[in-house]
C-alpha cells in the first residue's frame, strides 16, 4: 500500500483538534503552578522585592493572575492558529511531493 494523498480538511481538522488539546494541557498545568506558588508565599516575595527595586511606583507592584492567564490563553490560541496552518502547508506540501515521487509505501502484515 502507499499513501499518496493525504486530505487537507481532515488534517485541519485534526491539527485544531491536537493543538488546542495541547494548549489547554499547558494552561492547566501552569494554572496549576501559580497557585502552588502562589501558596508557598512566592509571589508575595517577588512583588516585594520588584517593590524594593523601584517597580511599580507609589501604588507599589502587584502581579495579576487573572491578566496573566487571560493573556496566556490568548496567545496559546493564536498559537493554535498559527501551527495549525503550518501543519495544513506540510499536508499540502505533501500531496504535492508525493505527486513526485509515488508517496510513502507502508506495508501492512495480518496478526496471527
Amino acid at each position: 500500500m502507499a499513501i499518496r494523498r493525504v486530505n487537507p480538511w481532515s488534517v485541519l481538522r485534526f491539527s485544531l483538534l491536537f493543538y488546542f488539546c495541547l494548549m489547554l494541557v499547558f494552561v492547566i498545568g501552569l494554572a496549576i503552578l501559580y497557585m502552588v506558588v502562589d501558596a508557598i508565599g512566592v509571589v508575595g516575595s517577588l512583588e516585594q522585592l520588584l517593590e524594593s527595586l523601584g517597580f511599580g511606583g507609589e501604588a507599589g507592584f502587584e502581579v495579576n493572575g487573572a491578566f496573566l492567564f487571560r493573556t496566556l490563553f490568548l496567545i496559546g490560541l493564536i498559537s493554535v492558529v498559527v501551527w495549525s496552518a503550518l501543519t495544513l502547508f506540510f499536508a499540502f506540501l505533501y500531496n504535492l511531493i508525493s505527486d513526485l515521487v509515488g508517496g510513502i509505501e507502508v506495508t501492512l502484515t495480518e496478526r496471527r
